[in-house]
Formats: structure tokens, C-alpha cells, sequence
């Protein structure tokens, strides 16, 4: 594992990259890896008490679809042979900022959401701002409808995330609220959120308490149906989706964790490196961390078996976070897409008989969304619908008055 004094070195790398100075950065990438230390903070996940509200500002209604670019000035620089540093971080370091993030959309002039429309908003409260999507089936007539927020990966922005998950589409058919919050450059360099900061693993603090205020905000503004909302991610986004679940777990009704990582497993980057190699690699040693936390909120949990970015055993160590005592029987299906993945499926009940935790194992896919559409980036549509099955898992569930699922 790497310490905070690698992690410092590697930011001031980045640094040095996006400002030209390359032999500079360079220079601070070829330094010898210091000692790794162990340090872990405490468990502060969910503990009642007050919730935060903020306020929300609409800025547009105009939908818009982007890709992302490759990062030509750093691949026409230098190419990973020339980093003189352990192979395993070298490699993902080149990985993590091998793509250049989406660019960030300029707000346009101020508009009420309307049935049927994609709309961006400003939410901002004590902790922070952050930007949003938000999608309105147009069968909305001002019932109390289930909300589904999707939290996007590095990279990605929420119209890409929208366009590649198709998550609109089915809201439109299954009458549905979508919430995309954004990660601004500003937060993190690569749009990834900060699921890997101690910070930003806790209850009332960091980015949890934005999204969770900007939630509730939505879930106010149009009357929706508080019992039913439910968090889901991708990749980084995941990771934010499941400590929104073990710190919100009296907020989100169920949570949907594609190509994810468990919560508190690291507390920087180099840590999340490590995580991200399944905890075993030359970027971690000892015990995993985060083996202590668990929830009750019921998980469905996608993950490729040929992730090279984030290793397949996370999904095992993710599931692990949400299997739960009340648990008394699995069944495991096998099956294939038609001209496309095989997948297993493995299905824990509770003691109703209901689902409580799926877990998808999708054979031969890498790090995308299973099912997606090309239209959106990290998207394999050769896999099941993971959006259709993610919505199919929700809404089976929905919070109680007791506080428990």
C-alpha cells in the first residue's frame, strides 16, 4: 500500500501534467515508493440524527448527449514505459488518468421541470453545491412516484450516464423519477466521486450529505413517494451508491452497485488502488479493509468477470456487506443473452421467501454497464439489462414506517 506521501506525489504529477511540465511530472513519478502505513478511521457510517436540507435551482430543461475523449496530452507525451516506478501503480495511475472527463455543460437560463423533460438544477447546502439531471416521465401528474438516483463514473457526466444506461427510457415506461447528481472537475479531477476519502464516508458530511439533502430536496419539490427511492452507480459512482446505502440506510429504500467496490475499503487514492486490484495486489497487503460494515438495505450487485479495472472479487466482498442474518436460502440461475453474455445469478431470500440480495455475474464482460446502449460511454449491451433488473429488484422494496426493509 501507498502512503499519503505517494498520494501526494502522485497529485502533484497530475499537477504537472494538466500545467505542460512533463519532465517535471516525470521527475515526481519516479521517486522511490515509500512504506505503506494502516491507518483506518472509525466507523461513523449511520448514526440518527439531523438532516440538512438545501436548496435547489433550476437551470435548464435542454437534454444533451457526450462521449468521452481520449486525453491526448498525456498519451502524445510520455507512455507508461517511460514512468520509472512499480509496474502495478504505474499502470494504474495511467489507467485513472487515462481519460479525459467529460466537460463540464454551462448553465443555461432558469426553467420549471416539466413531464416528459430532462432538466438540469444547482442544488447547494451547508456542505456543498452540486449540479443535476433530472428526468420527469411524462405520465407524471403529480402522484408520489418512486425516485431512482444514478450516480455516474469518472468520466462521465449525467447525460452520457442517462444516454448509455437508458435509465429515461424505462422511467418513461415504468413511471418513474430519475436523479443524475454530477461530479464536478472541481471535486475531483477525473469527475470520479470521493468514495475513497474519509471524508466523504460518512453521515451529515461530504458528498453522502450533499446527495442525500439533494434527494430529499427533489423528493419534497414534487411530491414523491419518500418509501420508494433507491440509489444505484457505476464504478466510482457505485461505490458512492453502497456508502449511501450503509450511512442513508433510513433514506434509500434498496441500492443497485454495477462494477463497484465495498464502502470504507480505502481512505485515498493510493488505497483505492489497491481496493480496485481486489485487495491482494503489490498496492495493499494484510487484511482488506471494511470487512466490519454491513446493512440491511437489500443490494443487487452486477460486476463483469473480466473487470481489469476494478477486480471481479469486489462484487464478492460487496455482497458480503449486505448479507444479513435474516437471510435463509439462495438459488443461483444460469443463463445467456441472446447473442450475447452467459451470467450467473445468484438470489439470497429473506425469511418472507422475498429477494433480499442479487448478485450478477456476467461472463466475459469487462468494466461497463451490462445491457447499455452504445450511446453512452462504458456500456456493453451483449450483457442482461442491468436498468431493467435494477428497477425489476427496486421495486419490490420500499421503506416501512419501523425504519427497516
Amino acid at each position: 500500500m501507498i502512503d499519503a506521501t505517494m498520494t501526494k506525489r502522485m497529485e502533484e504529477a497530475t499537477r504537472l501534467t494538466r500545467a505542460g511540465k512533463l519532465q517535471e511530472a516525470m521527475a515526481v513519478l519516479q521517486g522511490s515508493a515509500p512504506e505503506s502505513s494502516g491507518v483506518e478511521t472509525p466507523n461513523t457510517s449511520y448514526q440518527e440524527g439531523n438532516t440538512f436540507d438545501g436548496t435547489c435551482e433550476v437551470i435548464d430543461d435542454e437534454a444533451t448527449e457526450s462521449k468521452p475523449e481520449p486525453d491526448h496530452s498525456l498519451s502524445g507525451a510520455f507512455t507508461p514505459d517511460d514512468i520509472k516506478v512499480p509496474a502495478a501503480w504505474r499502470d494504474k495511475w495511467m489507467k485513472f488518468r487515462g481519460g479525459m472527463a467529460q466537460p463540464e455543460q454551462a448553465p443555461r437560463a432558469s426553467e420549471e421541470p416539466q413531464p416528459g423533460a430532462f432538466t438540469a438544477g444547482r442544488f447547494t447546502n451547508h456542505v456543498g453545491t452540486r449540479d443535476y439531471k433530472l428526468y420527469i416521465p411524462s405520465g407524471y401528474t403529480g402522484q408520489a412516484l418512486p425516485l431512482v438516483v444514478m450516480l455516474h463514473g469518472c468520466t462521465q457526466n449525467p447525460d452520457d450516464f442517462a444516454a448509455g444506461t437508458e435509465m429515461n427510457r424505462l422511467a418513461e415506461e415504468q413511471l418513474c423519477c430519475v436523479l443524475y447528481p454530477a461530479q464536478p472537475m472541481t471535486a475531483n479531477s477525473s469527475k470520479c466521486w470521493n468514495w475513497f476519502k474519509a471524508e466523504d464516508q460518512q453521515r451529515e458530511g461530504g458528498e453522502p450529505a450533499i446527495i442525500a439533502s439533494m434527494t430529499r430536496q427533489i423528493i419534497d419539490a414534487h411530491g414523491l413517494d419518500e418509501s420508494r427511492v433507491y440509489v444505484a452507480g457505476l464504478s466510482a459512482g457505485a461505490a458512492m451508491a453502497t456508502t449511501l446505502a450503509m450511512t442513508y440506510p433510513d433514506l434509500f429504500a434498496a441500492v443497485g452497485v454495477h462494477s463497484g467496490l465495498p464502502h470504507g475499503v480505502a481512505q485515498s487514492l493510493p488505497d483505492a488502488l489497491g481496493a480496485m486490484q481486489g485487495g491482494t495486489g503489490p498496492l495493499s497487503g494484510g487484511k482488506a479493509k471494511g470487512t466490519g460494515w454491513a446493512s440491511e438495505v437489500p443490494a443487487i450487485i452486477f460486476h463483469g468477470d473480466r473487470d481489469t479495472t476494478v477486480h471481479p472479487s469486489n462484487a464478492d466482498r460487496v455482497a458480503t456487506q449486505y448479507s444479513t442474518s435474516r437471510q435463509v436460502g439462495a438459488t443461483v440461475e444460469q443463463g445467456k443473452v441472446a447473442n450475447g453474455h452467459a451470467y450467473t445469478r445468484t438470489t439470497h431470500h429473506n425469511e418472507k421467501g422475498e429477494p433480499h440480495l442479487e448478485q450478477w455475474r456476467i461472463h466475459g464482460a469487462g468494466h461497463a454497464w451490462s445491457g447499455g446502449s452504445t450511446q453512452g460511454s462504458y456500456t456493453d449491451p451483449k450483457g442482461p439489462g442491468a436498468s431493467k433488473e435494477m428497477l425489476r429488484f427496486f421495486f419490490h422494496h420500499q421503506q416501512c414506517e419501523c425504519g427497516t426493509n
